[in-house]
C-alpha cells in the first residue's frame, strides 16, 4: 500500500513561496489513487484552494503523512520519528550550520532523500531550481548596479529595473529589460562605465539562466583572452560585453604543468587561482559555479584590501553560488529576499546592508529561485513528478541493498532509518 504523501509549509524563510509539487501535478497523482496531504499555508504562490481542487487533503500538520516533501531545510521541531523526508538538506559538504538538524534526523531514525543528489548515470542532476537562480540573480544584479551607480552619481537605464521578486512573472521582468535594451541601443551607456563588461564563472544551468537575462540587452561575447585588451581594440557604448570563465581561466597548476580538467577535479590542492588578472576589467561579476573548500578562491579579501579603490571598475558581485566566505570570500552572508544586498568595505573587511557607502556591492540572496516562485515551482515539479509514486510505494524498512527505488532516487537516499547509506558515511566525520 502506498504511503500518504505530505507537502509541508516552508518555515525557514518568511518569503519562501515555492512548492515542490504544483496543483496540476498533484491532481495527476491523486487521480492514480495516491493520497496527498497539503499543510495549510497562506504565503505559497499556489493557494490552498488550488490543492484542494486537485484532490489533496488540507491539514494543519503533517502528523498523518508518511513521506513529507518540502523545498528548503526542515526546522528541527518539525521532524517526526521514522518518517521519510525529501528536501534540500545542505549537509553533503558537512555544512556546520545544519549539523544540529542532521543529528536530529539521526536520533529520530529518519529516512532522508536529498534533491541535490538525484542524478542520472552520468551524475547529472535531475531535480533542481538552478536555471531560475541564475535568472533572478542576474535581474537582481542589474537592479543593484543601477542603485549603486546612482549612489555614485551616475544614472543608467538599469534604474528602470526592480528586484526580481517585485514582478508578477518572469515575462513581466523581461519586458522591462527589453525597454532597457532599446535605451542602450539608442542612447548608449555612460562613457565612464564603458566598456561595460559582465563576467560569468561557470557554464551550467545557473550561468545559462543569468546569461539568458543579460542576452536580452544588446551584447557581444568576448573571450577571457580578449578581455584585458578590449579598451585598446575598440568598443561600443551601445552594447554590453559578456565573458564566460571556465576552469582553465580560474586556476593553474602550482608547478606550471599544463591544465588538465580531470586532474584539476581530482587534485584541486595542486592548483592556485589566476582569476585576479580579470577582476579589474569587469563591471559586474556573476559567480555561478559550483565550489567546495578544496578549490582555490577566485576573489579573496586580501586581494580586495590591497587593490580595491574608489576608481575600481568592478562595482557589483552577484554571488548566485552563495557559499559564505567561499569562492568569493567577501560573501559574508546569504541575504534575505527583503534585504538582499550589502556593501563590503574592502579596507575594514566589514559590511553593512544596503547599497550606499564605501566598498563593493554584494548581491547574495541564497533562495533566489523563490523570487520567481511560480515558474520555478512549475519547472521543479515537472522534474520531481515522475519519481513521487515510486517513493510513496517504497518499503523503507528493508535493508539498503533491498530498497526498491529508481536508481536516480536511491543514490540520493542519504539516511535510512537514521543511518548513513554507503555513499554518505563520510558525513559522519562532520558531526563528531
Amino acid at each position: 500500500m502506498a504511503a500518504t504523501i505530505g507537502i509541508r509549509h516552508e518555515d525557514k524563510y518568511e518569503l519562501e513561496r515555492r512548492v515542490p509539487l504544483v496543483p496540476e501535478d498533484v491532481k495527476k497523482l491523486t487521480d492514480t489513487g495516491l493520497k496527498i496531504m497539503v499543510q495549510k499555508c497562506g504565503k505559497r504562490i499556489f493557494k490552498d484552494g488550488e490543492y484542494e481542487a486537485a484532490g489533496a487533503v488540507l491539514a494543519d500538520s503533517m502528523n498523518d503523512a508518511d513521506v513529507i516533501f518540502g523545498v528548503k531545510e526542515v526546522t528541527i521541531p518539525s521532524f517526526e520519528e521514522k518518517k521519510t523526508y525529501v528536501f534540500f538538506s545542505h549537509i553533503i559538504k558537512g555544512q556546520k550550520y545544519n549539523m544540529p538538524m542532521l543529528r536530529t534526523m539521526i536520533e529520530k531514525k529518519i529516512n532522508l532523500i536529498d534533491y541535490e543528489k538525484v542524478a542520472d548515470d552520468k551524475n547529472r542532476r535531475l531535480i533542481f531550481f538552478g536555471n531560475f537562480a541564475g535568472l533572478a540573480g542576474m535581474i537582481n544584479s542589474l537592479w543593484s548596479a543601477g542603485l549603486r551607480y546612482e549612489h555614485l552619481g551616475i544614472n543608467t537605464p538599469f534604474l528602470k529595473l526592480k528586484q526580481a521578486r517585485m514582478y508578477n512573472s518572469l515575462l513581466e521582468a523581461k519586458e522591462v529589460l527589453k525597454d532597457i535594451s532599446k535605451d542602450i541601443e539608442q542612447n548608449g551607456l555612460p562613457k565612464e562605465l564603458c566598456p561595460f563588461i559582465v563576467g560569468f564563472t561557470g557554464y551550467g544551468n545557473v550561468s545559462k539562466g543569468a546569461q539568458e537575462i543579460l542576452d536580452i540587452l544588446p551584447h557581444e561575447e568576448i573571450t577571457p583572452e580578449e578581455l584585458n585588451n578590449l579598451k585598446n581594440t575598440g568598443y561600443s557604448t551601445k552594447k554590453v560585453y559578456k565573458v564566460i570563465f571556465k576552469e582553465e581561466h580560474l586556476s593553474e597548476h602550482k608547478e606550471n604543468k599544463p591544465f588538465e580538467l580531470q586532474h584539476y577535479y581530482k587534485n584541486p590542492g595542486e592548483y592556485r587561482s589566476i582569476f585576479e588578472q580579470y577582476i579589474p576589467e569587469m563591471s559586474i561579476l556573476m559567480n555561478c559555479m559550483y565550489w567546495s573548500p578544496e578549490y582555490p578562491r577566485i576573489v579573496t579579501k586580501d586581494y580586495l584590501e590591497k587593490n580595491y579603490t574608489e576608481d575600481f571598475k568592478l562595482k557589483v558581485i552577484g554571488d548566485v553560488t552563495c557559499d559564505v566566505n567561499g569562492s568569493v570570500e567577501c560573501t559574508e552572508m546569504g541575504t534575505h529576499i527583503d534585504d538582499p544586498i550589502f556593501v563590503y568595505d574592502t579596507k575594514k573587511q566589514t559590511f553593512h546592508m544596503g547599497y550606499k557607502g564605501r566598498g563593493l556591492l554584494m548581491m547574495t540572496v541564497d533562495i533566489l529561485p523563490s523570487e520567481l516562485p511560480r515558474e520555478s515551482s512549475q519547472f521543479f515539479s515537472k522534474e520531481l513528478y515522475p519519481f513521487v509514486k515510486s517513493i510513496a510505494e517504497c518499503d523503507f524498512n528493508k535493508p539498503f541493498a533491498e530498497i526498491d527505488l529508481p536508481a536516480e532516487i536511491k543514490k540520493a537516499l542519504i539516511l535510512l532509518k537514521g543511518e548513513f547509506t554507503p555513499d554518505y558515511k563520510y558525513i559522519q566525520n562532520y558531526i563528531k
